[in-house]
Protein backbone atom coordinates (compact mmCIF):
# COMPACT_ATOMS: atom_id res chain seq x y z
CA UNK A 1 0.00 0.00 0.00
CA UNK A 2 1.43 3.73 -1.11
CA UNK A 3 1.36 6.08 1.38
CA UNK A 4 0.42 9.81 0.41
CA UNK A 5 3.89 11.89 1.91
CA UNK A 6 2.47 14.51 4.79
CA UNK A 7 1.81 18.07 3.42
CA UNK A 8 4.02 19.47 6.26
CA UNK A 9 7.53 18.64 5.05
CA UNK A 10 9.61 21.43 6.66
CA UNK A 11 10.90 22.91 3.69
CA UNK A 12 14.32 22.90 2.95
CA UNK A 13 16.22 31.41 -1.96
CA UNK A 14 13.61 35.62 -2.06
CA UNK A 15 10.52 37.23 -3.06
CA UNK A 16 13.22 39.13 -1.25
CA UNK A 17 16.62 38.42 -0.73
CA UNK A 18 18.80 35.09 -0.25
CA UNK A 19 22.33 34.14 -0.60
CA UNK A 20 24.09 33.48 -3.78
CA UNK A 21 22.70 30.98 -5.94
CA UNK A 22 18.79 32.08 -6.42
CA UNK A 23 17.19 31.72 -9.51
CA UNK A 24 15.52 33.96 -12.41
CA UNK A 25 11.80 34.12 -12.67
CA UNK A 26 9.98 34.06 -16.36
CA UNK A 27 6.89 36.26 -16.85
CA UNK A 28 3.60 34.29 -16.37
CA UNK A 29 0.84 33.95 -19.16
CA UNK A 30 -2.49 35.69 -17.50
CA UNK A 31 -4.29 33.25 -15.32
CA UNK A 32 -1.13 31.35 -14.51
CA UNK A 33 -0.22 32.88 -10.87
CA UNK A 34 0.02 31.21 -7.40
CA UNK A 35 -3.62 31.49 -6.71
CA UNK A 36 -4.69 30.50 -10.25
CA UNK A 37 -2.44 27.16 -9.32
CA UNK A 38 -4.23 26.84 -5.85
CA UNK A 39 -7.63 27.17 -7.51
CA UNK A 40 -6.91 24.22 -10.10
CA UNK A 41 -5.39 21.77 -8.07
CA UNK A 42 -8.67 22.44 -5.81
CA UNK A 43 -10.75 21.73 -8.66
CA UNK A 44 -11.16 18.08 -8.32
CA UNK A 45 -9.66 17.95 -12.00
CA UNK A 46 -7.28 14.76 -12.56
CA UNK A 47 -3.55 16.59 -12.59
CA UNK A 48 -1.81 13.20 -13.06
CA UNK A 49 -3.72 11.07 -15.37
CA UNK A 50 -3.96 8.45 -13.10
CA UNK A 51 -7.24 8.64 -12.08
CA UNK A 52 -6.83 8.94 -8.61
CA UNK A 53 -4.51 6.01 -8.66
CA UNK A 54 -0.90 5.91 -6.66
CA UNK A 55 1.42 3.85 -8.31
CA UNK A 56 5.28 2.35 -7.86
CA UNK A 57 7.10 3.49 -10.55
CA UNK A 58 10.29 2.24 -11.90
CA UNK A 59 13.58 3.85 -13.43
CA UNK A 60 12.57 2.78 -17.20
CA UNK A 61 8.93 4.01 -16.51
CA UNK A 62 10.28 7.52 -14.83
CA UNK A 63 12.67 7.97 -18.13
CA UNK A 64 10.00 7.86 -20.37
CA UNK A 65 7.92 10.70 -19.06
CA UNK A 66 10.48 13.38 -19.79
CA UNK A 67 8.59 15.66 -23.03
CA UNK A 68 6.75 19.14 -21.59
CA UNK A 69 3.67 17.60 -22.83
CA UNK A 70 4.11 14.40 -20.80
CA UNK A 71 6.97 15.32 -17.81
CA UNK A 72 7.04 13.50 -14.38
CA UNK A 73 9.69 14.15 -12.15
CA UNK A 74 11.04 12.41 -8.63
CA UNK A 75 11.86 14.49 -5.79
CA UNK A 76 13.04 12.51 -2.45
CA UNK A 77 11.42 9.17 -3.81
CA UNK A 78 8.10 10.25 -4.93
CA UNK A 79 7.25 11.00 -8.38
CA UNK A 80 5.08 13.79 -9.73
CA UNK A 81 2.98 14.63 -13.08
CA UNK A 82 4.48 18.11 -13.65
CA UNK A 83 3.23 18.43 -17.17
CA UNK A 84 0.29 20.84 -16.01
CA UNK A 85 2.54 22.57 -13.64
CA UNK A 86 4.68 23.66 -16.48
CA UNK A 87 2.97 27.25 -17.02
CA UNK A 88 2.48 27.89 -13.68
CA UNK A 89 6.15 27.67 -12.36
CA UNK A 90 7.51 30.67 -11.73
CA UNK A 91 11.11 29.53 -12.79
CA UNK A 92 10.00 28.41 -16.19
CA UNK A 93 9.48 25.50 -18.38
CA UNK A 94 12.72 24.98 -19.19
CA UNK A 95 13.84 24.67 -15.84
CA UNK A 96 11.69 22.30 -15.25
CA UNK A 97 12.60 19.98 -18.23
CA UNK A 98 15.95 19.87 -16.75
CA UNK A 99 14.67 16.80 -14.46
CA UNK A 100 12.65 15.77 -17.45
CA UNK A 101 12.24 12.13 -16.57
CA UNK A 102 15.02 11.21 -13.63
CA UNK A 103 15.60 11.66 -10.14
CA UNK A 104 15.67 16.10 -10.04
CA UNK A 105 15.91 16.00 -6.14
CA UNK A 106 19.97 17.54 -6.17
CA UNK A 107 18.75 20.17 -8.78
CA UNK A 108 15.68 20.68 -7.09
CA UNK A 109 18.27 21.45 -4.00
CA UNK A 110 20.21 23.44 -5.70
CA UNK A 111 17.87 25.68 -6.90
CA UNK A 112 15.04 26.10 -4.49
CA UNK A 113 14.80 23.49 -2.02
CA UNK A 114 12.82 25.78 0.52
CA UNK A 115 9.76 25.73 -1.97
CA UNK A 116 7.63 23.30 -0.64
CA UNK A 117 6.75 20.58 -2.96
CA UNK A 118 4.72 18.77 -1.31
CA UNK A 119 2.23 20.93 -0.13
CA UNK A 120 2.29 22.57 -4.23
CA UNK A 121 2.28 19.19 -5.94
CA UNK A 122 0.16 17.07 -3.96
CA UNK A 123 -2.92 16.73 -6.67
CA UNK A 124 0.34 16.02 -9.16
CA UNK A 125 1.58 12.77 -7.02
CA UNK A 126 2.06 9.50 -9.10
CA UNK A 127 3.22 7.73 -6.54
CA UNK A 128 6.48 6.11 -5.26
CA UNK A 129 10.17 4.87 -6.62
CA UNK A 130 10.19 1.77 -6.68
CA UNK A 131 12.19 0.53 -3.37
CA UNK A 132 15.13 -2.43 -3.60
CA UNK A 133 14.20 -4.47 -1.01
CA UNK A 134 18.21 -5.20 0.37
CA UNK A 135 18.74 -1.28 1.00
CA UNK A 136 15.55 -1.99 3.18
CA UNK A 137 16.47 -5.11 4.99
CA UNK A 138 20.06 -3.54 6.16
CA UNK A 139 18.12 -0.22 7.64
CA UNK A 140 15.99 -2.80 9.20
CA UNK A 141 19.28 -4.55 10.54
CA UNK A 142 20.52 -2.08 11.73
CA UNK A 143 17.93 0.27 13.76
CA UNK A 144 18.39 -1.00 17.58
CA UNK A 145 21.84 -1.01 17.98
CA UNK A 146 22.29 2.84 16.08
CA UNK A 147 19.54 3.83 18.70
CA UNK A 148 21.26 2.40 21.33
CA UNK A 149 24.47 4.22 20.34
CA UNK A 150 22.70 7.84 19.43
CA UNK A 151 21.94 7.53 23.35
CA UNK A 152 24.70 7.01 24.74
CA UNK A 153 25.99 10.26 22.65
CA UNK A 154 27.88 8.24 20.31
CA UNK A 155 27.53 8.81 16.13
CA UNK A 156 26.57 5.62 14.09
CA UNK A 157 29.42 4.69 12.01
CA UNK A 158 27.58 5.35 8.66
CA UNK A 159 26.59 9.23 9.51
CA UNK A 160 29.72 10.51 10.58
CA UNK A 161 31.97 12.11 7.49
CA UNK A 162 34.59 9.43 6.78
CA UNK A 163 37.33 8.10 8.70
CA UNK A 164 39.19 11.05 8.22
CA UNK A 165 36.45 13.38 9.71
CA UNK A 166 35.50 11.43 12.90
CA UNK A 167 38.05 13.40 15.40
CA UNK A 168 36.10 16.48 13.99
CA UNK A 169 32.83 15.15 14.77
CA UNK A 170 31.08 16.63 18.04
CA UNK A 171 29.51 14.29 20.48
CA UNK A 172 27.34 15.19 23.57
CA UNK A 173 26.96 14.21 27.02
CA UNK A 174 24.46 15.12 29.53
CA UNK A 175 24.12 15.48 33.97
CA UNK A 176 21.41 16.80 36.07
CA UNK A 177 20.98 18.60 39.23
CA UNK A 178 17.73 18.23 41.49
CA UNK A 179 16.33 21.02 39.40
CA UNK A 180 18.36 21.46 36.57
CA UNK A 181 19.54 19.01 32.76
CA UNK A 182 22.51 20.05 31.30
CA UNK A 183 23.56 19.20 27.70
CA UNK A 184 26.43 19.64 26.89
CA UNK A 185 27.83 19.70 23.25
CA UNK A 186 31.56 19.27 22.24
CA UNK A 187 31.53 20.80 19.16
CA UNK A 188 35.55 20.51 18.88
CA UNK A 189 35.59 23.57 17.38
CA UNK A 190 38.25 26.17 17.90
CA UNK A 191 35.67 29.25 17.60
CA UNK A 192 32.12 28.79 18.88
CA UNK A 193 28.82 31.85 18.91
CA UNK A 194 25.66 32.07 19.35
CA UNK A 195 25.00 32.47 15.83
CA UNK A 196 26.14 28.98 15.57
CA UNK A 197 23.73 27.74 17.91
CA UNK A 198 20.05 26.78 17.59
CA UNK A 199 17.70 25.29 20.47
CA UNK A 200 14.30 25.00 20.45
CA UNK A 201 12.10 23.60 23.26
CA UNK A 202 8.58 22.37 22.10
CA UNK A 203 6.30 20.19 24.39
CA UNK A 204 9.00 17.82 25.53
CA UNK A 205 11.22 17.40 22.19
CA UNK A 206 14.21 19.32 22.62
CA UNK A 207 16.00 20.15 19.49
CA UNK A 208 19.31 21.54 19.26
CA UNK A 209 21.38 22.10 16.52
CA UNK A 210 24.70 23.46 15.65
CA UNK A 211 26.41 24.59 12.58
CA UNK A 212 30.07 23.78 11.75
CA UNK A 213 30.65 25.64 8.50
CA UNK A 214 28.54 23.71 6.00
CA UNK A 215 27.75 21.10 7.86
CA UNK A 216 25.28 20.86 10.65
CA UNK A 217 25.39 18.34 14.10
CA UNK A 218 21.98 18.16 15.66
CA UNK A 219 20.71 16.50 19.40
CA UNK A 220 16.98 15.49 18.59
CA UNK A 221 15.21 13.94 21.92
CA UNK A 222 12.04 13.60 23.44
CA UNK A 223 12.70 14.17 27.09
CA UNK A 224 12.17 11.73 29.54
CA UNK A 225 10.60 14.16 31.70
CA UNK A 226 8.48 17.78 31.40
CA UNK A 227 10.60 21.06 31.60
CA UNK A 228 10.25 25.14 32.27
CA UNK A 229 9.29 27.20 29.06
CA UNK A 230 12.58 28.90 29.64
CA UNK A 231 15.75 27.70 28.92
CA UNK A 232 19.62 28.92 29.13
CA UNK A 233 22.45 28.60 26.37
CA UNK A 234 26.20 28.70 27.89
CA UNK A 235 28.50 28.81 25.11
CA UNK A 236 32.45 28.86 25.85
CA UNK A 237 33.63 30.19 22.48
CA UNK A 238 37.63 29.72 22.53
CA UNK A 239 36.97 25.62 23.86
CA UNK A 240 33.64 25.11 21.38
CA UNK A 241 31.78 23.96 24.47
CA UNK A 242 27.92 23.89 24.59
CA UNK A 243 25.54 23.89 27.34
CA UNK A 244 21.88 23.73 26.92
CA UNK A 245 19.97 24.31 30.24
CA UNK A 246 16.65 22.99 30.84
CA UNK A 247 14.63 23.40 34.37
CA UNK A 248 12.93 20.52 35.79
CA UNK A 249 8.63 21.05 36.01
CA UNK A 250 9.34 18.48 38.80
CA UNK A 251 12.26 17.87 41.00
CA UNK A 252 12.69 13.94 40.27
CA UNK A 253 15.51 12.18 39.44
CA UNK A 254 15.56 11.61 35.29
CA UNK A 255 16.63 8.15 34.63
CA UNK A 256 17.49 8.80 30.80
CA UNK A 257 17.64 11.83 29.00
CA UNK A 258 14.78 10.53 27.06
CA UNK A 259 14.16 8.61 23.43
CA UNK A 260 16.43 9.73 20.53
CA UNK A 261 14.10 11.00 17.59
CA UNK A 262 14.77 9.90 14.27
CA UNK A 263 18.04 12.45 13.02
CA UNK A 264 19.02 12.62 16.32
CA UNK A 265 23.06 12.74 16.75
CA UNK A 266 23.81 12.84 13.61
CA UNK A 267 26.53 15.18 11.70
CA UNK A 268 25.93 16.27 7.85
CA UNK A 269 25.39 18.60 5.36
CA UNK A 270 23.37 21.43 6.01
CA UNK A 271 21.70 20.98 2.63
CA UNK A 272 20.51 18.05 3.52
CA UNK A 273 18.93 18.69 6.95
CA UNK A 274 15.52 19.78 6.59
CA UNK A 275 14.70 23.37 8.20
CA UNK A 276 12.97 23.47 11.76
CA UNK A 277 10.19 26.14 12.03
CA UNK A 278 8.93 27.30 15.71
CA UNK A 279 5.62 29.03 15.68
CA UNK A 280 6.27 33.13 16.35
CA UNK A 281 4.22 35.95 17.69
CA UNK A 282 3.63 39.12 15.73
CA UNK A 283 4.27 42.30 18.24
CA UNK A 284 4.58 45.15 16.23
CA UNK A 285 3.54 46.14 12.92
CA UNK A 286 4.87 50.20 11.60
CA UNK A 287 4.51 51.54 8.09
CA UNK A 288 8.41 52.02 6.83
CA UNK A 289 6.95 53.80 3.11
CA UNK A 290 3.39 53.85 1.46
CA UNK A 291 3.98 50.39 0.52
CA UNK A 292 6.20 48.72 3.09
CA UNK A 293 6.22 47.84 6.54
CA UNK A 294 8.46 46.69 9.55
CA UNK A 295 7.26 43.77 11.39
CA UNK A 296 8.47 42.92 14.81
CA UNK A 297 8.23 39.02 15.28
CA UNK A 298 9.07 37.40 19.44
CA UNK A 299 10.59 34.33 19.12
CA UNK A 300 9.09 31.46 22.40
CA UNK A 301 10.88 31.53 25.40
CA UNK A 302 12.02 28.50 24.58
CA UNK A 303 14.21 29.27 21.70
CA UNK A 304 17.48 30.29 21.10
CA UNK A 305 18.35 31.81 17.73
CA UNK A 306 20.17 34.52 16.06
CA UNK A 307 20.27 35.21 12.67
CA UNK A 308 23.46 36.01 11.38
CA UNK A 309 24.58 38.94 9.33
CA UNK A 310 24.16 38.37 5.53
CA UNK A 311 21.40 35.39 5.99
CA UNK A 312 17.84 35.14 5.88
CA UNK A 313 14.94 33.25 7.44
CA UNK A 314 11.38 31.46 5.60
CA UNK A 315 8.11 32.57 6.37
CA UNK A 316 5.94 29.70 6.16
CA UNK A 317 1.74 30.49 6.14
CA UNK A 318 -1.37 28.03 4.74
CA UNK A 319 -3.31 30.15 1.96
CA UNK A 320 -6.25 28.57 1.13
CA UNK A 321 -5.27 25.37 1.91
CA UNK A 322 -1.92 25.13 0.43
CA UNK A 323 1.69 25.87 2.20
CA UNK A 324 3.39 28.68 0.66
CA UNK A 325 6.79 29.83 1.92
CA UNK A 326 8.83 33.26 1.02
CA UNK A 327 12.24 34.28 2.32
CA UNK A 328 13.19 37.80 4.01
CA UNK A 329 16.22 39.09 5.28
CA UNK A 330 15.72 39.86 9.33
CA UNK A 331 17.07 43.62 9.50
CA UNK A 332 17.46 45.81 12.55
CA UNK A 333 14.47 47.93 14.44
CA UNK A 334 16.68 51.03 13.22
CA UNK A 335 20.00 52.18 12.03
CA UNK A 336 21.89 52.70 15.07
CA UNK A 337 23.72 55.99 14.97
CA UNK A 338 26.06 54.76 17.77
CA UNK A 339 27.55 52.20 15.93
CA UNK A 340 26.41 49.77 18.28
CA UNK A 341 23.38 46.92 18.38
CA UNK A 342 20.54 49.15 20.64
CA UNK A 343 20.05 47.43 23.65
CA UNK A 344 16.10 46.82 22.84
CA UNK A 345 17.61 44.47 19.83
CA UNK A 346 18.10 41.57 22.86
CA UNK A 347 17.99 38.79 20.14
CA UNK A 348 14.37 37.72 21.23
CA UNK A 349 12.82 39.47 18.23
CA UNK A 350 12.94 39.48 14.77
CA UNK A 351 12.57 42.42 12.51
CA UNK A 352 11.50 42.14 9.02
CA UNK A 353 10.68 44.78 6.84
CA UNK A 354 9.10 43.76 4.06
CA UNK A 355 7.09 45.30 0.74
CA UNK A 356 3.30 44.68 0.37
CA UNK A 357 2.42 43.91 -3.32
CA UNK A 358 -1.64 44.69 -3.99
CA UNK A 359 -1.17 41.44 -6.00
CA UNK A 360 0.78 39.40 -3.66
CA UNK A 361 -0.54 36.60 -2.36
CA UNK A 362 1.94 36.02 0.45
CA UNK A 363 2.56 39.75 1.38
CA UNK A 364 -1.22 40.48 1.50
CA UNK A 365 -1.87 37.66 3.78
CA UNK A 366 1.19 38.97 5.73
CA UNK A 367 -0.63 42.46 5.88
CA UNK A 368 -3.64 40.92 6.98
CA UNK A 369 -2.11 39.77 10.19
CA UNK A 370 -3.05 40.97 13.96
CA UNK A 371 -0.74 42.19 16.37
CA UNK A 372 -0.78 38.80 18.79
CA UNK A 373 -1.40 36.45 16.03
CA UNK A 374 1.92 33.69 14.95
CA UNK A 375 3.46 32.37 11.93
CA UNK A 376 6.03 30.20 11.53
CA UNK A 377 9.61 31.00 10.98
CA UNK A 378 12.06 28.62 9.96
CA UNK A 379 16.32 28.43 10.81
CA UNK A 380 18.23 30.99 8.91
CA UNK A 381 20.42 30.16 5.88
CA UNK A 382 22.25 31.92 3.75
CA UNK A 383 26.14 31.51 2.65
CA UNK A 384 27.63 35.02 3.60
CA UNK A 385 30.60 35.46 5.69
CA UNK A 386 31.28 37.87 7.87
CA UNK A 387 34.86 37.06 7.20
CA UNK A 388 34.38 38.51 3.42
CA UNK A 389 34.25 41.76 5.28
CA UNK A 390 36.55 42.16 7.91
CA UNK A 391 39.57 41.36 4.86
CA UNK A 392 38.00 44.61 3.29
CA UNK A 393 39.36 47.79 3.02
CA UNK A 394 36.65 49.09 0.54
CA UNK A 395 32.47 48.13 1.26
CA UNK A 396 30.22 49.05 -1.66
CA UNK A 397 26.74 48.32 -0.92
CA UNK A 398 24.50 47.82 -4.54
CA UNK A 399 20.49 47.75 -3.19
CA UNK A 400 17.95 48.60 -5.35
CA UNK A 401 14.07 48.52 -3.20
CA UNK A 402 13.89 46.25 -0.64
CA UNK A 403 17.07 44.97 -2.18
CA UNK A 404 18.35 46.98 0.64
CA UNK A 405 17.56 44.37 3.75
CA UNK A 406 20.32 42.67 3.87
CA UNK A 407 22.74 45.99 3.93
CA UNK A 408 21.21 47.14 7.24
CA UNK A 409 22.91 44.39 9.34
CA UNK A 410 25.95 44.44 6.99
CA UNK A 411 26.13 48.35 7.41
CA UNK A 412 26.34 47.81 11.26
CA UNK A 413 28.62 45.61 11.44
CA UNK A 414 30.94 46.95 8.78
CA UNK A 415 31.27 50.34 10.80
CA UNK A 416 30.85 48.93 14.49
CA UNK A 417 33.64 45.74 14.06
CA UNK A 418 35.45 46.18 11.26
CA UNK A 419 38.61 48.71 11.65
CA UNK A 420 40.74 47.89 8.47
CA UNK A 421 37.32 49.55 6.59
CA UNK A 422 38.41 52.95 5.11
CA UNK A 423 35.49 53.81 2.72
CA UNK A 424 31.58 52.00 2.88
CA UNK A 425 29.36 53.35 0.50
CA UNK A 426 25.65 52.18 -0.55
CA UNK A 427 24.52 53.10 -3.76
CA UNK A 428 20.70 52.93 -3.51
CA UNK A 429 18.32 52.23 -6.60
CA UNK A 430 14.87 53.44 -6.72
CA UNK A 431 12.19 54.64 -8.64
CA UNK A 432 10.95 57.60 -6.50
CA UNK A 433 11.83 59.71 -3.28
CA UNK A 434 8.65 58.18 -1.38
CA UNK A 435 10.17 54.48 -2.10
CA UNK A 436 13.46 55.28 -0.47
CA UNK A 437 13.98 53.34 3.01
CA UNK A 438 15.17 54.78 6.09
CA UNK A 439 16.14 57.78 4.19
CA UNK A 440 16.57 60.11 6.74
CA UNK A 441 18.57 57.37 9.26
CA UNK A 442 21.18 56.96 6.19
CA UNK A 443 21.59 60.51 5.84
CA UNK A 444 22.02 60.74 9.37
CA UNK A 445 24.59 57.90 9.09
CA UNK A 446 26.49 59.61 7.06
CA UNK A 447 27.09 62.49 8.74
CA UNK A 448 28.07 60.73 11.97
CA UNK A 449 31.04 58.03 10.62
CA UNK A 450 32.59 59.96 7.45
CA UNK A 451 33.76 56.52 6.21
CA UNK A 452 30.00 56.06 5.08
CA UNK A 453 28.42 57.40 2.08
CA UNK A 454 24.81 57.26 0.38
CA UNK A 455 23.85 57.71 -2.54
CA UNK A 456 20.24 57.58 -3.98
CA UNK A 457 19.77 57.30 -7.22
CA UNK A 458 15.89 57.24 -8.63
CA UNK A 459 14.39 56.06 -12.21
CA UNK A 460 11.13 57.80 -11.73
CA UNK A 461 12.52 61.20 -9.91
CA UNK A 462 9.80 63.98 -10.04
CA UNK A 463 11.21 67.48 -11.46
CA UNK A 464 12.18 68.69 -8.20
CA UNK A 465 14.73 65.97 -7.65
CA UNK A 466 18.27 67.42 -7.21
CA UNK A 467 20.32 63.99 -6.76
CA UNK A 468 21.21 61.40 -9.51
CA UNK A 469 18.91 59.81 -11.64
CA UNK A 470 19.01 56.79 -13.90
CA UNK A 471 19.46 52.73 -13.59
CA UNK A 472 22.01 50.79 -13.12
CA UNK A 473 24.72 50.86 -15.40
CA UNK A 474 28.60 51.08 -16.55
CA UNK A 475 28.96 54.28 -16.47
CA UNK A 476 27.16 55.20 -13.10
CA UNK A 477 29.08 52.02 -11.23
CA UNK A 478 31.88 53.76 -12.85
CA UNK A 479 31.56 56.88 -11.32
CA UNK A 480 30.30 55.53 -7.76
CA UNK A 481 32.52 52.33 -6.99
CA UNK A 482 36.33 53.12 -7.44
CA UNK A 483 39.10 51.75 -5.10
CA UNK A 484 40.56 53.97 -2.37
CA UNK A 485 43.71 52.92 -3.51
CA UNK A 486 44.82 51.64 -6.40
CA UNK A 487 45.86 47.87 -4.89
CA UNK A 488 42.91 48.25 -1.97
CA UNK A 489 40.75 44.96 -1.20
CA UNK A 490 37.46 45.26 -2.19
CA UNK A 491 33.87 43.53 -1.44
CA UNK A 492 30.85 44.59 -3.40
CA UNK A 493 27.10 43.12 -2.69
CA UNK A 494 24.64 43.68 -4.84
CA UNK A 495 20.89 42.41 -3.77
CA UNK A 496 17.70 43.69 -6.21
CA UNK A 497 15.72 42.06 -8.42
CA UNK A 498 16.82 39.31 -10.46
CA UNK A 499 17.98 41.53 -14.11
CA UNK A 500 19.17 44.37 -11.42
CA UNK A 501 21.37 42.15 -9.76
CA UNK A 502 22.84 40.12 -13.51
CA UNK A 503 23.32 43.60 -14.86
CA UNK A 504 25.64 44.95 -12.33
CA UNK A 505 27.51 41.95 -12.00
CA UNK A 506 28.40 42.10 -15.79
CA UNK A 507 29.16 46.01 -15.55
CA UNK A 508 31.54 45.33 -12.62
CA UNK A 509 33.14 42.53 -14.32
CA UNK A 510 33.35 44.68 -17.20
CA UNK A 511 34.80 47.34 -15.15
CA UNK A 512 37.60 44.89 -14.01
CA UNK A 513 36.44 43.36 -10.56
CA UNK A 514 36.75 40.09 -10.34
CA UNK A 515 34.14 37.57 -9.04
CA UNK A 516 36.05 37.02 -5.54
CA UNK A 517 35.12 40.61 -5.07
CA UNK A 518 31.20 40.17 -6.00
CA UNK A 519 28.95 38.89 -3.19
CA UNK A 520 25.08 38.43 -4.83
CA UNK A 521 22.54 38.30 -2.52
CA UNK A 522 19.67 36.35 -5.24
CA UNK A 523 15.78 36.84 -5.71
Amino acid sequence: MLNVPPQAFPAPSSQQRVAAGGRAKVPLKPGRSLMDWIRLTKSGKDLTGLKGRLIEVTEDELAKHNKKEDCWICIRGFVYNVTPYMEYHPGGEDELMKAAGTDGTDLFDQVHRWVNYESMLKECLVGRMAVKPIAALKEISSTLSEEKKQLNGMLPEKKVLGASAKDLTPSYDWFQTDSLITIVIYTKQKVMNADLVIVDCQDKRLRGEIIVDDHSYLVEVDLDHAVQEDLAVNIAEKVGKVEIVLKKKDNIHWKMLGQPLESHNTFIKRMDRGLFYRKCKLVSKMEVTHDTKLFCLTLPKSTHLCVPTGQHVYLKQIISGTEVVKPYTPVLPFLPLDFKEPSRYDGAHIYLMIKIYSCGLFTQALDHLQIGDYISVSNPEGNFKKSQVQTSEDLFLLAAGTGFTPMVKLLNFALTEVSCLRTVKLIFFNKTEDDILWRNQLEQLALKDERFEVQFILSQPTKDWLGKQGKISSSLLSEFVKRSRKDSKVLICICGPTPFTEQGVQYLKDLGYSQEEIHTFTA
